[in-house]
């Protein structure tokens, strides 16, 4: 009867660790098919990768631009939002992001103290979509307004 009960609340715990997990954390492949921009274009390709330590999104972009340069990033930011930090960019110097809810953000990346790019994404219910909006500043210093549809992997 002991050993039942520390199964399942070894169980029970367990359950509870993986539905507390972000819904961000994972690695993200860009839809190119399924993403449309207004103004400018979207990433030929880009893979978002986003791991979770000591309650800050750790958040790495590597892909290739509309023309076929290379794109790498890496920003962190607090889990419930606030100022973060840019590790690497060539395009930004600082970055912001808000928590709206546990399943939507919305990200500011700055040059000079200033935000020039904003990002809307939001996590579909089942985890499996992520739909991100864009405006301003690109990496490739093109302005953009587009949607962007990810998959996790």
């Amino acid at each position: 009867m002991r050993m039942a009960r520390r199964i399942i609340t070894v169980a029970a715990i367990l359950a509870v660790a993986l539905i507390a997990a972000d819904p961000y954390v994972g690695t993200w492949k860009l839809d190119p098919a399924k993403s449309k921009y207004k103004t400018g274009t979207p990433p030929k390709d880009q893979t978002v990768t986003i791991t979770e330590t000591a309650g800050e999104l750790h958040i790495m972009v590597k892909g290739m631009t509309a023309d076929g340069s290379a794109v790498s990033s890496h920003f962190v930011i607090p889990v419930g939002g606030g100022a973060g930090k840019v590790v690497e960019s060539k395009a930004y110097d600082g970055i912001t992001s808000k928590r709206i809810s546990a399943n939507e953000r919305e990200t500011g990346y700055m040059k000079g103290g200033k935000v020039v790019y904003t990002v809307h994404s939001k996590v579909s219910g089942d985890g499996k979509t992520l739909n991100t909006s864009v405006k301003g500043l690109n990496v490739a210093g093109q302005m953009v307004e587009g949607t962007s549809v990810s998959t996790k992997q």
